[in-house]
């Protein structure tokens, strides 16, 4: 089975639970904007967020200089599977455009681009299996990845607030690693995609020990960490 979603091609990998606050300015995505916020309280009010694989599928904000028109978007432009933003809270700005938050709801896969009535880019997508139940190799593995996401946390950003606020279940903890570490799109992306909490978990156990070997060795140079380190985003 296949379903038809709005999707937002954008530079960066959304994970379920993990906040992503967007700037609206585009008349399309407004648009988008306008329909969620006046669907039921039954319907879901969640677009598709995929990772484009080069480029940029937003046009150019007209309040930095003359607009100019995207170039369409293809399925091979994109990566293969995304993540839903359900909006959580729309702020209108008085020129009519949005500032919404939203966070990460669901994973998909995208069958097809459409590009039916609506201003906005649709896809044609099938559903990821949820991860509500996690076997027995996933709960092993959870202590030593946030073990190691702590070690590799204290050499990036010493005394962060994020060290108090790492969670112990194992599917959300994956999720928080995938988007917080410093890591390549592809790597992000590799995460997103991968269909079970153990294996995400045990790819992560990899990428902060290199990460972390990296890090300890970057330290041994007279430069201070503060001034390689970039913060997450959650862009």
């Amino acid at each position: 089975m296949s379903d038809r979603l709005p999707v937002f091609p954008l530079s960066t990998v959304l994970f379920p639970g993990l906040v992503l606050p967007l700037h609206i300015f585009e008349e399309r995505y407004r648009a988008l904007v306008r329909e969620l916020v006046a669907q039921s309280a039954d319907e879901p009010h969640e677009f598709g967020v995929v990772t484009l694989r080069h480029g940029s599928e937003v046009a150019p904000d007209p309040g930095d200089g003359p607009a100019a028109v995207a170039p369409p978007v293809r399925a091979e432009d994109m990566y293969e599977v995304g993540c839903t933003a359900e909006l959580r809270h729309v702020t209108e700005l008085p020129d009519g455009r949005f500032d919404i938050m939203t966070v990460g709801r669901r994973r998909f896969t995208v069958l097809g681009v459409e590009q039916g009535p609506e201003p906005y880019l649709c896809a044609r997508v099938r559903w990821l299996a949820d991860e509500d139940q996690v076997d027995e190799s996933a709960h092993l593995l959870a202590p030593r990845v946030l073990t190691a996401f702590r070690a590799y946390l204290e050499l990036l950003r010493p005394n962060s607030e994020i060290l108090d606020q790492v969670p112990d279940d194992p599917t959300v903890l994956s999720h928080l690693v995938a988007a917080t570490a410093q890591l390549t799109v592809e790597e992000r992306q590799l995460l997103l995609a991968t269909p079970d909490t153990a294996s995400r978990l045990r790819t992560e156990l990899r990428l902060l020990n290199r990460e972390s070997g990296l890090l300890a060795r970057v330290r041994a140079v007279p430069v201070p960490l503060s001034d390689l380190a970039r913060p997450a985003s959650p862009n």
